[in-house]
């Protein structure tokens, strides 16, 4: 399987995850487009959609970076039809876009639950919307949410009602429109790391430096994504996956080489539910931290 002359479209590509899944692609050839608010560089976050595209292209990919606010529904559309007159066309999405505050509702401000909502839920919605009449057209369409599975427990919910409403709502988007988008032969999946991934998101959030050693790198979410976008579109679809056990489905079994510092116990990510059960090798235990 090979991703040359493929176009993605990604949001929140700037950096992190997005970034990591748009250099998988790139080395096959792909041509990327980077979709994310950040034009300019951010005092607290590296990378710019810039910066993304230089070593997008230094991976051997096609790069369009493009300012796109996943909570506008004109800079959604303008971007999609921008990328797919671009490059001929549109063959994957993925929506990485996320806003998190992981904080009680009594402690949840309402500007940051809107903004998790539009960002998250509705940005999903919405970037799959115009994405579809273009995917329609590809030989292997896939529309990718890195969210969680839908794992409906009140141990989910009570730490950050607000933030896991909004993750869960993009899980909601891909159990609607896998069934919608089925008979098109257009795959919707989601796909969610089993430990915390050495992100911003998390230096900044979740502890600092000690979490991001506890941590995997976002190489095997692109690995995972690469494996998913493989898969044939017509009847892989509807699946909610985990990094690690969909990696060995598909034959790996070395996983050290994804983590920050072997010597450190891996942190488990939120929202992880107790099945499938970790990889042979793998031990997951202590805190929840997102």
């Amino acid at each position: 399987m090979s991703l040359a002359g493929k176009t993605l479209f990604i949001t929140g590509a700037s950096r992190g995850i997005g970034l990591a899944i748009a250099l998988r692609a790139a080395r096959d050839g792909a041509n990327i487009a980077i979709a994310a608010k950040t034009e300019t560089a951010h005092p607290k976050l590296p990378g710019t959609i810039h910066t993304a595209a230089e070593e997008i292209e230094k991976a051997g990919g096609r790069a369009l970076p493009l300012v796109v606010d996943v909570r506008d529904e004109a800079s959604v559309k303008s971007g999609i039809d921008a990328a797919a007159a671009a490059f001929g066309g549109l063959d994957i999405v993925v929506n990485n876009a996320s806003a998190v505050q992981v904080t009680s509702v009594a402690e949840t401000d309402m500007r940051r639950f809107d903004l998790m909502h539009q960002v998250n839920a509705r940005g999903t919605f919405l970037v799959s919307k115009y994405a579809i009449p273009y995917l329609a057209k590809a030989e292997n369409p896939h529309i990718l949410m890195l969210s969680p599975p839908l794992d409906m427990q009140e141990k989910w919910f009570a730490p950050h009602t607000a933030y896991s409403m909004a993750k869960f709502g993009m899980s909601l988007v891909v159990l609607g429109l896998a069934g919608e988008l089925r008979a098109q032969g257009i795959a919707v999946n989601a796909l969610w790391p089993r430990t915390t991934i050495a992100t911003s998101a998390i230096k900044n959030l979740l502890g600092g430096d000690r979490v991001m050693r506890m941590s995997r790198t976002p190489e095997i979410l692109a690995d995972a994504a690469y494996g998913i976008f493989a898969k044939p579109s017509k009847n892989f679809t509807g699946n909610f996956l985990i990094d690690d056990s969909f990696l060995a489905g598909e034959g790996i079994t070395d996983f050290a080489p994804y983590r920050v510092d072997p010597s450190e116990p891996l942190a488990p990510c939120f929202f992880v539910p107790d099945k499938p059960a970790p990889p042979p090798g793998v031990e997951v235990t202590g805190k929840r931290w997102l």
